[in-house]
């Protein structure tokens, strides 16, 4: 049976307001429905290395959904991080930083890691997932364009893959372009084969 029939059998809960992981999510054919209310203040502590940023925001988000889940419900949370160097690149607070960001980013390989974790009544599985993405140089034109046009600010990093500046700016990727958009896909059906194998009777 593939998996989007045996997730059929449960009530999968995406907690994220990023509509591209809804997206991703409806892509790969896994029905769910969102978290109708959620909040999680992002901030982890300064003593965490960059590359466990996202797989503990993650892991803070589903705790932070008030959800009371019950025998076969599934949680699905998640959060992305831009590293340059040692440095947590986190979404602009504004189109001049998100520029700046770009200024930086441009000519420079950095990392994308994405943490995801998976709860029910019973369990609980964090992972991560990294891709690594050059930028060609960027011109100041090009810059001013994107953040303009497309107001990245809700964005790790200041951009989008997706989006017009990936097509132009994206020198090499290596490792999943969909985990860079916000979900390693291919990643996450992975593990919710194995996650579901393991759920008690009830899920069945």
């Amino acid at each position: 049976m593939l998996l989007h029939d045996k997730l059929k059998e449960l009530n999968v809960i995406l907690a994220s307001a990023s509509p591209r992981r809804r997206e991703l999510l409806h892509a790969a054919g896994i029905e769910y429905r969102t978290a109708s209310k959620f909040e999680c203040e992002e901030s982890y502590p300064e003593s965490l290395i960059a590359e466990d940023v996202a797989p503990y925001l993650a892991r803070l988000k589903t705790h932070g959904d008030p959800l009371s889940l019950g025998c076969g419900d599934l949680l699905i949370t998640a959060d992305t991080t831009v590293i340059l160097g040692s440095e947590v690149l986190g979404k602009p607070s504004s189109a001049d930083e998100a520029k700046a960001m770009l200024r930086r980013l441009s000519g420079r390989e950095h990392s994308v890691v994405t943490g995801v974790t998976l709860r029910s009544s019973e369990r609980e599985r964090t992972f991560a997932a990294v891709s690594k993405v050059r930028f060609a140089e960027l011109t100041e034109e090009q810059i001013e364009y994107y953040v303009d046009t497309y107001a990245p600010m809700d964005k790790a990093g200041a951009y989008g893959i997706q989006e017009w500046i990936g097509y132009v700016g994206i020198e090499s990727l290596e490792g999943s372009f969909y985990n860079v958009m916000g979900l390693p896909v291919q990643r996450l059906c992975r593990e919710l084969e194995c996650f579901i194998e393991a759920l008690p009777s009830c899920y069945e």
